[in-house]
């Protein structure tokens, strides 16, 4: 209930009644007074005025999207860059079933529209990403026409939950650069989609991290690889020690995530005939139904069929 608390006149008059399951609000128009006070501490709101907990007994009557619901029980962080919210840290409770691989995928973000990007966590094998040493995704890159064709067509559980979205494709800067503003504006700077699954982008892998003071920016992270790479947990994907491809490139090479060296979970640059860890990534629907638990490893978040 919305208890209210009059120390000066309010007048008002009816204007409907709001009902949600078991709850019920009184809707007025009214003209508050200064000295009017709200105690909501009973019904759980956080709101401090009267219109303001309607509005929000209101909004839990509307269904929520999957990822409003991951976004609401997960630890997401907001993005400052851009409307989107990431799973950061060393081991995020990002955990998600898709293709009866059981907690084999992981969340990366919640996109503003509703849908959800995840990515497999574990490699599919080492895979130069264009044998004609090409860095255009669209060309299209070897690596594009082998995850849309082969390996989606061995998708067969929820491949219908799989949306074409757009992928920011733009070249990015170098190794020693410290203006994430500017790297996500390039990589945004060219979008393809003509894909449903992709790779991550060097910027999502910097905002997996938790440790943005030390491993905010490329430079960061190539000048503290080994404090970075305990900070984040796409570091924690399974692959070879010649490290993990992204979709991201500069004018001349292909950026890849350092495997086992001392400088692991470095941003490195590669010409795409080498052979690369592929983990693929790729966006779920916004209209999905999510059950399970709390996405944790052993209570991994569910597709419901």
């Amino acid at each position: 209930m919305v208890k209210k608390i009059i120390k000066g006149y309010l007048p008002g008059f009816i204007t409907g009644i709001i009902v949600c399951g078991t709850v019920s609000v009184l809707a007025m128009t009214y003209f508050p007074s200064s000295q009017t006070t709200y105690d909501n501490s009973e019904s759980g709101l956080k709101s401090t005025d009267v219109q303001g907990a309607i509005d929000e007994l209101y909004n839990t009557c509307v269904p929520q999207t999957a990822g409003e619901q991951i976004i609401e029980n997960g630890k997401l962080e907001k993005d400052q860059y851009e409307c989107r919210y990431f799973f950061k840290g060393t081991n995020p409770n990002n955990y998600i079933t898709f293709n009866n691989e059981t907690a084999g995928w992981r969340i990366i973000s919640v996109e503003c529209d509703g849908t959800i990007k995840i990515m497999r966590n574990e490699s599919i094998g080492d895979m130069a990403w264009d044998s004609n040493n090409s860095n255009n995704w669209d060309r299209p890159a070897d690596l594009n026409t082998y995850l849309n064709n082969k390996y989606l067509n061995s998708i067969t559980v929820n491949k219908d939950k799989i949306i074409s979205h757009t992928w920011s494709i733009g070249e990015t800067n170098d190794t020693y650069n410290n203006d994430m503003l500017q790297q996500v504006q390039k990589e945004n700077s060219i979008k393809s989609q003509s894909v449903s699954i992709g790779m991550i982008t060097v910027s999502e892998y910097i905002r997996a991290n938790s440790n943005t003071n030390q491993c905010g920016s490329t430079q960061l992270n190539y000048d503290n690889a080994s404090i970075c790479r305990m900070t984040n947990w796409i570091c924690n994907i399974n692959t070879s020690v010649n490290g993990l491809w992204t979709i991201s490139v500069t004018s001349n090479y292909n950026i890849g995530i350092l495997g086992s060296t001392e400088m692991a979970g470095a941003v490195n640059w590669y010409n795409a005939v080498n052979q690369l860890s592929v983990s693929p990534a790729l966006y779920l629907s916004s209209d999905i139904e999510i059950t399970g638990g709390d996405g944790s490893q052993n209570d991994q978040y569910t597709i419901a069929n």
